[in-house]
C-alpha cells in the first residue's frame, strides 16, 4: 500500500531515528545503506538506488508518495510508533453524537 507524506515530514522522521537506524534497516532488507538513505531524501545513485520513492514538488518540501513502505514501516518498528505523524483526537473529534 502506498503513502503520501511532504518531503519535510519524511526528513523529520528520519531524524527522530536513533544512530545506526539506516545500517540496521538496510542489513534486515538486505539492501546498501545508500539505498536507504536515498529512500529518506538522500541523493547518492552511485551506490544506492531509488526504490519507490517520488518527489512532486510542492510546499513544504513538496510531496513523497512512498509505492513501497517496506522501509519506512521498518522505521516505525525502531522509533515503537504504528503511525507517523502520530495525530491526536482534539476532544471534539472524539466525542460521538
Amino acid at each position: 500500500m502506498s503513502r503520501t507524506i511532504t518531503f519535510n515530514e519524511l526528513r523529520q522522521f528520519k531524524d527522530k531515528l536513533p544512530n545506526g537506524s539506516i545500517r540496521k534497516i538496510a542489513e534486515e532488507l538486505n539492501m546498501e545503506i545508500e539505498t536507504v538513505r536515498n529512500y529518506f531524501g538522500g541523493y547518492n545513485y552511485k551506490e544506492g538506488k531509488s526504490i519507490g520513492v517520488h518527489i512532486e514538488p510542492g510546499p513544504d518540501g513538496g510531496i513523497v508518495v512512498l509505492d513501497d513502505t517496506t522501509i519506512f514501516d521498518k522505521a516505525l518498528s525502531i522509533l515503537g510508533l504504528e503511525d507517523y505523524p502520530v495525530y491526536k483526537e482534539s476532544e471534539e473529534e472524539s466525542k460521538v453524537e
